[in-house]
């Protein structure tokens, strides 16, 4: 139970099989996740049990509103069977070192898909919803991409467009969100905005530039950012889009993937932002978006990207906070630090940034000049033709 009293109704949607290990024991998903960012927000008592879903295994029909009968069935034969065989291999990408194989394979990412769709009826009946597991934007219909096997972020939206509102779906994980963008180019009461690194020399390794899907009903809006992109660079570009969106495509609702690989210290990421710049795009989010008619936003927020623990712990208790309208001391708690400190990670202990992971869940800020590339990209962000729209 929590002494830190929440000023919003906001659902916090977990389960314990996200304790469970998956991934296998060499990925980068291999961490502790979920389960890590709720003990630091325990650990702050910022979480009370009328604000806990546990989350529900989505059923296969809810699973078929995106991906193909074929695929759900080859995906959980592999569990009954313990393996993934060779032509499902191929022709799903599943068991494969990208997308390995793990006890309860099909349960897991099922259930955190369920959670999604649990976290859009929340919002539909009232309420903030932030399901933590959720976030895997690359999976298509028919194959798991980049460590997605279902598209969470797909079914929650179908699952508000079933109530016959529009979304918005604005992902700020490092990544592209394509599979978020494939699934809805076609329907134009969904728009997908997505700021990530430029795919050139990321994953996905193609598609998401500016100018990628203009001609296809101006229904998505792609920024590539540059290598080391920081906060006051970000928060440049992001306000340039943010309104401007907005005000033209007028959602009913927004769905917000918050992976928290942009943030600096992550080993998959090439930006450059600290947690308090995660936080502020989130709470922009936040005070602009669409709400019912008691004022409660009507916001779905999922996890995402994240590949350091003790940064996606920190920034993700604060997003709660965020959410639920706490305010949480800078300064971690004495369980909440034990936690952390706890966990096997060692891939940046030489890094002058490490000891302060343990002691503030705020990162210690620079003041940085903003590159002129930045200011170009910004320029031509301003020319896209979905911004041109009167």
């Amino acid at each position: 139970m929590s002494n830190l009293q929440p000023a919003r109704k906001a659902t916090y949607i977990a389960g314990s099989k996200y304790r469970r290990k998956a991934y296998g024991s060499n990925h980068p998903l291999a961490i502790p996740r979920v389960s890590l960012a709720t003990e630091l927000i325990d650990a702050y008592g910022a979480l009370m049990a009328d604000e806990f879903l546990q989350a529900r295994k989505a059923a296969d029909y809810e699973l078929e509103w995106f991906h193909t009968p074929e695929y759900v069935s080859a995906f959980k034969r592999a569990e009954v069977l313990g393996r993934v065989s060779n032509p499902v291999r191929q022709r799903h990408q599943l068991g494969t070192l990208e997308n390995p194989y793990f006890e309860q394979f099909f349960t897991i990412p099922a259930t955190a898909t369920g959670a999604s769709i649990q976290a859009a009826e929340e919002v539909i009946r009232g309420r903030i919803a932030f399901n933590p597991a959720g976030g895997m934007h690359h999976a298509r219909p028919d194959q798991a991409h980049g460590f997605c096997y279902f598209n969470d972020p797909v079914l929650g939206i179908l699952r508000l467009r079933r109530e016959g509102w529009r979304v918005l779906y604005v992902d700020i994980d490092a990544h592209h969100g394509d599979g978020v963008e494939a699934a809805f180019v076609d329907d134009p009461d969904v728009f997908t905005l997505s700021l990530h690194m430029d795919s050139r020399y990321a994953y996905p390794f193609k598609g998401g530039q500016l100018g990628d899907t203009a001609q296809a009903g101006h229904t998505s809006l792609n920024v590539p950012l540059p290598k080391g992109t920081h906060d006051a660079e970000y928060r440049m570009v992001f306000d340039a889009v943010w309104q401007p969106v907005l005000d033209r495509f007028r959602p009913d609702a927004i769905v917000l993937q918050a992976g928290t690989d942009m943030i600096f210290a992550d080993p998959l990421g090439k930006l450059g932002l600290s947690t308090q710049g995660f936080l502020a795009t989130a709470q922009t989010i936040l005070d602009t978006c669409p709400q019912h008619p008691d004022g409660t936003p009507r916001l779905l927020v999922t996890g995402g990207g994240g590949y350091h623990p003790l940064v996606l712990a920190r920034a993700w208790a604060g997003l709660w906070a965020l959410l639920s309208g706490r305010e949480l001391p800078e300064a971690l708690p004495a369980a909440g630090a034990a936690a952390l400190r706890a966990v096997n990670w060692d891939l940046d202990e030489e890094e002058a940034h490490f000891e302060q992971l343990f002691s503030s869940r705020l990162d210690a800020l620079t003041d940085l000049a903003v590159r002129p590339e930045i200011k170009d990209l910004i320029l031509s962000v301003q020319q896209h033709p979905f911004l041109q729209t009167p």
